[in-house]
């Protein structure tokens, strides 16, 4: 499991955390019934604390992505697959604020906007026919 955090966004560490578990999840990278690292050591691997750790595992615990098996570990819940969908869309829609965001203080208009999704999504789709 891959986590990169970033100390100058200003986003809590731990909320970092939860939204890259739950987009690795969303993603199909975390699959139903994985495992996830053991508190201590991915707090050692992302030179946090354990306490960062545990309220990330927490947090996605409450929201029904993880289970904690006493003893046995933390691991991607089974219920995830209803809520695939849902975070897929959460994770779509977050990023289509910071495109539009950024493309208004680029002053580019929404139909501008709209048409360079159309022309990147064409060029992709040659891109995939030709391979």
């Amino acid at each position: 499991m891959h986590i990169e955090l970033s100390l100058r966004d200003g986003v809590p560490i731990y909320r970092q955390i939860v939204s890259q578990v739950r987009y690795l999840i969303a993603s199909g990278q975390l699959e139903v019934g994985a495992e996830l690292p053991p508190i201590r050591n991915l707090a050692q691997q992302l030179g946090v604390t354990p306490n960062t750790i545990v309220k990330a595992y927490d947090t996605l615990h409450a929201e029904g992505l993880l289970v904690k098996k006493q003893g046995a570990g933390t691991y991607v819940s089974d219920l995830t697959s209803p809520i695939r969908k849902t975070e897929q869309r959460k994770i779509l829609s977050q990023r289509a604020d910071s495109l539009l965001a950024e493309a208004r203080q680029l002053n580019f208009s929404f139909e501008e906007v709209l048409n360079l999704l159309k022309k990147r999504h064409a060029a992709m789709q040659q891109s995939q026919a030709k391979e």
